[in-house]
């Protein structure tokens, strides 16, 4: 029996987060000021007390998911003790972190980085995202390579559940085509760009400039990475993938899987929102998922 700790991405942000975690441990609550004064804005105002609006913004979004799950881990102390652990997407960081291949500061600096690098590309060209329901992996990345403008798979969320992500018409396009061969739905994302696709190709230099220039450890335990859903300890392996994750698709679905064929058994949830349980329910409806907030 083996337990798994993942950490969700971008999306599983509301108003309150953290918030009871800040007010009932001192230990969270140190930490919390902490990251307000590394990041030199009281991010926790923005999480406990901001509006959904403000907190769709990627710099800020990212940085109060990355620091709900990452003092959640440091608030279990010895307690924390997992086999493996897994992100998903900027949740990815969080698990690096997690388990001991980056400090705290770092991970939060390299958290704070890429959300602006990326909120600077998103600006620089708009695109978007889309989640496309009841279809085939294989389907869907043919219909996507079929199309002249720019839309690729970003997440295999599930099965049966993949999300696109490109420039306005590609993922309209491929939605309409996805539709009429048969997909159940494809639902347009409200997000600010095409993350994990080739228009963050600007966000990813920015991202591969400030990694080189950080100390990454061998983790407590092994990460299994977005970009090859392999088990990975090599500091150098886990930096090449981090920067890879930028334009390459999360790939959720066979990340779990594999996790499940090296013996996890229960699956542990920590930082805001139910998103990835449920998401590994419908990978296995045999494992044990729960989670803390």
């Amino acid at each position: 029996m083996k337990r798994a700790y993942l950490f969700p991405g971008q999306g599983a942000q509301y108003v309150g987060m953290g918030q009871e975690l800040y007010e009932t441990s001192s230990l969270a609550k140190e930490w919390f000021e902490k990251a307000n004064d590394l990041l030199g804005f009281r991010i926790t105002d923005e999480m406990f007390h901001g509006t959904d609006e403000s907190l769709k913004q990627t710099k800020v979004t990212q940085p109060a998911i990355f620091l709900h799950s990452v003092i959640l881990a440091k608030t279990l102390g010895e307690a924390f003790k997992p086999d493996m652990v897994a992100g998903h997407s900027l949740g990815e960081l969080s698990a690096i972190t997690a388990a001991g291949s980056l400090s705290f500061e770092d991970g939060l600096r390299l958290v704070r980085i890429r959300a602006l690098a990326m909120q600077k590309a998103c600006e620089a060209r708009p695109s978007t995202m889309a989640a496309i329901l009841g279809m085939e992996d294989e389907k869907v990345e043919e219909v996507c390579a079929s199309i002249q403008d720019v839309v690729v798979p970003a997440n295999y969320n599930c099965p049966g559940q993949v999300v696109i992500s490109g420039t306005y018409t590609g993922v309209d396009s491929a939605c309409e085509q996805l539709i009429d061969a048969g997909a159940r739905r494809a639902i347009p994302l409200n997000v600010s760009g095409a993350f994990h696709s080739p228009l963050m190709k600007p966000a990813q230099e920015e991202l591969r400039r400030a990694i080189e220039e950080l100390e990454f450890r061998t983790p407590t335990c092994p990460v299994y990475q977005n970009v090859s859903s392999l088990d990975e300890t090599d500091p150098e392996t886990i930096k090449n993938n981090l920067i890879a994750q930028l334009t390459s698709p999360v790939k959720w679905t066979q990340s779990i899987q594999r996790m499940i064929a090296d013996g996890a058994t229960e699956f542990i949830e920590l930082g805001p929102g139910k998103v990835l349980r449920g998401l590994v329910s419908k990978i296995d409806r045999n494992v044990a998922t729960s989670g803390l907030s």
